[in-house]
């Protein structure tokens, strides 16, 4: 079986490291003469990995490939950044060359970004043959829904699983999405969460990471016995269009975290988007790694005694380590979401809604919006909590990957033909 891997994005590096590692360990048991678990032959799994450039820098995709041990891409389509039209678009029309080359049996997505769609669609309309027959299309994280139709990615998901043939499930919400828009039972697969595959995988190793020592939030006790101690920091992460291209937003959310910058120190590392929107309003903040504390600081960390400390985008390791250790984190993003509530860290959700409601549900997580004061309120009860009264979500254990591979294999075996023709 060919299996084709799209990644475009970090946050899909996470999701699909440990699907290649599972891969990768059961062509080491069909190597070694083990059979699998499933009817009919036993064949390994040849993979191919496409980057296609969507974050294209060192720090927003190399730094990641090498601290999740992911292969060099097979084919790097880069395409850079450019508006939500010009980038599927250029997309589209890089990958189909790719397909029509590899010819593979199944085409693997994951997550909610241009790329996975962009790749969907054209999967989905493309012919190998005079018989129309095409790779298998799998969406993984799949049903995943936020009900904001103004969210690029709500589209990316919704239109990705109506063209996919095999849909992969990480919460319970997504499989009654999945079902409530009519989706054949059949397709469906409850799998658990690869991005907690990952974090469980290497939340050990990142404590190897040396990001605490150059953020100085390492220090030696009291008592002088050599030993040092974490002090109380907050991580922060903003990204999103609706929260960073408008500056009113944006003042909001900081204007939120006045009080939790007062008391501790926030880092922020900064995605590019961010940065350039940063300059672009004339805001100021400590930045970096040995700052001094720069005047003018934006309106919401003014009378702060640590304030909102800039640092670069951050590897995975290093952010892993970050986040394992801060007192709260609040941030826009849906990953972090999922893994806060898999480490027990309160979180603070800058959105009106999520499309992971498992995180509220079962998990640390609370949804604040952008209104300073909801955000200082949702700060206070989060730093109040006396404990992380929270269960981890059925599946979140570290094998949705070897799920997923096990359900290919078997999809594959039970298919004469793994190619699916298209219904004229």
């Amino acid at each position: 079986m060919n299996i084709l891997i799209v990644v475009g994005a970090r946050p899909n590096f996470m999701k699909v490291a440990p699907i290649i590692a599972a891969i990768k360990q059961h062509d080491q048991r069909v190597s070694v003469g083990f059979a699998d678990l499933y009817q009919g032959p036993v064949e390994t799994i040849q993979h191919i990995l496409v980057h296609t450039g969507q974050h294209y820098d060192d720090l927003m995709s190399g730094a990641f490939f090498r601290d999740l041990s992911l292969p060099k891409p097979n084919a790097y389509l880069g395409v850079g950044s450019g508006s939500h039209a010009t980038q599927t678009a250029e997309i589209m029309k890089t990958f189909e060359q790719v397909l029509l080359t590899e010819k593979p049996d199944v085409v693997l997505l994951v997550g909610d970004v241009n790329s996975t769609l962009a790749c969907a669609l054209v999967t989905a309309k493309i012919s190998f043959d005079s018989a129309g027959s095409r790779p298998l299309i799998v969406h993984v994280e799949a049903g995943l829904r936020s009900f904001d139709r103004s969210m690029p990615e709500e589209i990316n998901r919704i239109l990705t699983d109506q063209v996919s043939d095999l849909l992969f499930v990480t919460e319970e919400s997504a499989l009654q999405n999945l079902r409530n828009e009519g989706v054949s039972p059949t397709k469906i697969h409850f799998v658990g969460n690869t991005m907690i595959d990952s974090l469980l995988a290497f939340k050990e190793k990142a404590e190897a990471s040396t990001i605490l020592d150059k953020l100085k939030l390492r220090v030696r006790g009291r008592n002088n016995d050599g030993c040092k101690s974490i002090r109380p920091y907050a991580l922060l992460t903003l990204h999103r269009p609706s929260n960073v291209d408008n500056r009113d937003v944006f003042l909001n959310i900081l204007a939120g975290l006045e009080e939790l910058a007062t008391n501790c120190p926030v880092i922020f590392p900064v995605h590019p988007r961010t940065q350039r929107r940063i300059r672009k309003f004339g805001f100021e903040f400590r930045s970096g790694v040995n700052a001094r504390k720069r005047k003018g600081n934006a309106r919401g960390s003014g009378n702060c005694r640590d304030g909102i400390i800039l640092t670069h985008p951050l590897g995975y390791l290093d952010f892993l380590c970050l986040m394992k250790h801060a007192t709260l984190v609040v941030t826009d993003s849906g990953g972090i979401q999922e893994e806060t509530t898999c480490l027990g860290i309160p979180c603070v959700t800058v959105r009106d809604n999520t499309e992971r409601p498992v995180t509220i549900e079962k998990g640390t997580n609370i949804i604040a919006g952008t209104d300073a004061e909801r955000i200082k309120d949702a700060v206070r009860r989060q730093t109040e909590r006396k404990s992380a009264d929270r269960r981890l979500p059925e599946k979140w254990d570290g094998q949705a990957a070897t799920r997923i591979v096990a359900a290919l294999i078997q999809v594959h075996h039970e298919k004469s033909l793994p190619r699916q023709a298209l219904v004229a």
